[in-house]
């Protein structure tokens, strides 16, 4: 089994699980059917392609910088008949950052990684108008379970968030990730994708459990004083 590690970064981004019609809201952080939805694009997949071989992959994230949500007023009229179209609400995170992780067979894992670093449609974080504002590929992880990739990873959080936090050494993220069947903590969400058939899309629950991780501050202050010894530099003692 390998991990492949995504950064999820962009000045907007736009993760829906239950958005429908007019009023289109996000989640806190990214959906496993928005980051699957992600990888299949990279692939060159149509929305009517098989998902199951994606969908059977373990899916985390950890949230290394939450931003902020924001909405968005919309109106638009039909490019054909002129006619208004039903105003709408959309709702985005601003300055988030995310690190993503799949693990799964190593072909697939592959495959994939190779897809991110030559992707067939460009990605998106979410929604169309959302690119990337960094490389997606932290890389595949042989021999390393989800949870640790996702706890081992340094802290991606912008410069001027982790020196906001300088006071703190270390840093707590918050974790989701796929739970295993019976799991009495996992809360459920209906983001696992069947179908991204856009005249019949399809999603199933999944179990996702909570966790947290410490990970180190590198803007963090010193705690004690540097060595100093001016005589040193005089040869006296």
């Amino acid at each position: 089994m390998s991990v492949l590690a995504l950064l999820l970064a962009g000045p907007l981004q736009a993760w829906g699980a239950s958005a429908r019609f007019a009023r289109r809201t996000t989640e806190h952080a990214p959906t496993k059917s928005g980051v699957l939805g992600l990888l299949a694009a990279a692939q060159g997949r149509e929305r009517t392609d098989d998902l199951s071989d994606l969908a059977a992959l373990r899916f985390g994230v950890r949230i290394d910088q939450r931003g902020t949500r924001i909405r968005d007023y919309q109106t638009a009229k039909h490019l054909d008949t002129g006619r208004s179209m039903p105003v709408s609400e959309r709702f985005y995170l601003a300055d988030a950052v995310f690190v993503a992780a799949v693990e799964g067979d190593d072909t697939l894992v592959n495959d994939l990684h190779r897809a991110v670093r030559n992707p067939v449609y460009l990605p998106y974080l979410g929604r169309r108008s959302c690119p990337p504002a960094r490389p997606l590929d932290l890389g595949i992880h042989d021999g390393r379970t989800l949870e640790q990739v996702l706890k081992e990873e340094k802290w991606h959080a912008a410069g001027w968030y982790q020196r906001r936090l300088r006071d703190q050494p270390e840093v707590t993220l918050g974790l989701l990730i796929d739970a295993f069947p019976g799991d009495p903590g996992a809360d459920s969400l209906r983001d696992l994708p069947l179908s991204f058939d856009p005249l019949h899309r399809r999603y199933a629950l999944r179990g996702v459990r909570s966790d947290t991780v410490s990970v180190p501050n590198p803007c963090a202050r010193r705690t004690t004083p540097p060595d100093h010894d001016p005589i040193s530099a005089l040869g006296g003692e």
